[in-house]
C-alpha cells in the first residue's frame, strides 16, 4: 500500500468547484493535472455560465493528504479564475447519486 493512503479513510470525497475561461482544452488542462500525478477523479461536470465565457467544473475526487497541493496547482493555470472546495455531500452530486442509484 502506498504510503501517502496509509493513514486516510477509504472512501472519503470531497467536491471541487472550479471556474474558468471557457475555451478549447482548458478541461484537459485541469484533468491532466490530476491524471499526471495519478490522482483519481471520481466524478466530472462541466457547465457554461453567464455568456458562455466563462464555464463550471465540478470535480468529484479522492480526500487525502495531497488535495491541498492539488488545488494550489489547480489555482496556478492561466485559465483558472476561482477554486472553491465542498464536501463529498454536495448538492450537484448528490442529485446525479439519486439519479443512477433508482
Amino acid at each position: 500500500m502506498n504510503a501517502i493512503h496509509r493513514n486516510e479513510p477509504v472512501n472519503s470525497s470531497a467536491v471541487l468547484e472550479i471556474d474558468v475561461n471557457n475555451h478549447p482544452g482548458v478541461m484537459s488542462h485541469v484533468v491532466g493535472l490530476f491524471s499526471r500525478r495519478a490522482y483519481n477523479v471520481e466524478g466530472i461536470l462541466c457547465l457554461p455560465v453567464d455568456d458562455g465565457r466563462r464555464s463550471r467544473i465540478w470535480l468529484r475526487v479522492n480526500e487525502d493528504i495531497r488535495l491541498p497541493q492539488m488545488i494550489r496547482q489547480i489555482e496556478k493555470l492561466l485559465d483558472v479564475i476561482r477554486v472553491r472546495r465542498h464536501s463529498a455531500d454536495h448538492a450537484v452530486f448528490a442529485q446525479l447519486d439519486g439519479y443512477f442509484r433508482s
